[in-house]
């Protein structure tokens, strides 16, 4: 009997074959009753044409993570279930830190690394940053690296050099079939939190230059199949222009992805 293709199932974008991730990163906010609920009207606001276009994968508080995990099971939900961050040791004496096997016992697929405020506000190093995408990746989870350029950086014209710098600090140790699962977050720091998003241009170069760098290290055929998001002040207004470009494959979205109403909406636009 011939399989009958659900209407609704993911597909790939028909310019680049590539599936679209869109995430949210919710930081350091609310608490498990908060987050239930968030993403139970999440669920009720979202149509099933919505699931065949993107991927969803949401990022709450590691407080968080157990009740969204049954509620995703029991309801079965199609979220993905990712975390902000994780140690690179598997144990140890490392007070107030997260596994990455822990992460996994609890369903957990995608792993931001290397956030711009993780890098700022805790210190994280590029060193650490590669040893965390060989936990996530040892753990069999997805890293969500995320690269970008500081003002400073963009008004002395250093952009493609401080994204490529950061891309092969945390990556160039990887085989090539691990290199083609990155997914890689390019968030141009003086936009995130600020409002002001980069325009379209901007998105569509910083892509281009993660993509050349993964064409340098592993050639083409990786490079064409890794996936790229924008992020950085994401709102209803702006994502449909940044989901249209040719090398753009999703979105990481703060603060907008905390009302379940503007997210959404992103992710209709």
């Amino acid at each position: 009997m011939a399989k009958v293709r659900n209407e609704f199932e993911l597909k790939p974008n028909p310019k680049s074959g590539r599936y679209r991730l869109i995430s949210a990163n919710w930081k350091m906010n609310l608490n498990h009753l908060e987050a239930i609920r968030n993403v139970q009207k999440l669920t009720f606001l979202l149509r099933p044409a919505d699931y065949s276009y993107t991927e969803i994968s949401i990022h709450p508080p590691f407080t968080d993570l157990r009740p969204l995990q049954l509620l995703i099971d029991s309801d079965r939900m199609r979220f993905r279930l990712g975390a902000q961050n994780c140690h690179f040791e598997p144990s140890g004496a490392y007070t107030g830190e997260i596994s990455a096997p822990m992460l996994a016992k609890m369903s957990v697929s995608h792993v931001i690394v290397g956030h711009s405020e993780r890098r700022k506000y805790f210190g994280e190093s590029d060193d650490m940053i590669r040893a965390k995408v060989g936990a996530v990746f040892a753990s069999q989870m997805t890293p969500i690296i995320c690269v970008g350029e500081s003002l400073e950086e963009r008004e002395e014209a250093q952009t493609e050099a401080r994204i490529r710098s950061q891309v092969e600090s945390a990556l160039s140790f990887l085989a090539p079939e691990l290199a083609e699962r990155c997914v890689i977050a390019y968030e141009p720091i003086w936009a995130i939190g600020t409002g002001v998003s980069a325009n379209p241009t901007d998105a569509q170069k910083g892509a281009l230059i993660i993509r050349s760098v993964f064409a340098d290290l592993w050639g083409t055929g990786v490079a064409d199949k890794v996936r790229i998001q924008y992020g950085g002040s994401v709102n209803p207004s702006n994502a449909a222009e940044f989901m249209q470009l040719d090398d753009i494959d999703g979105l990481l979205v703060g603060g907008a992805a905390l009302d379940p109403d503007s997210f959404a909406r992103i992710i209709q636009a």
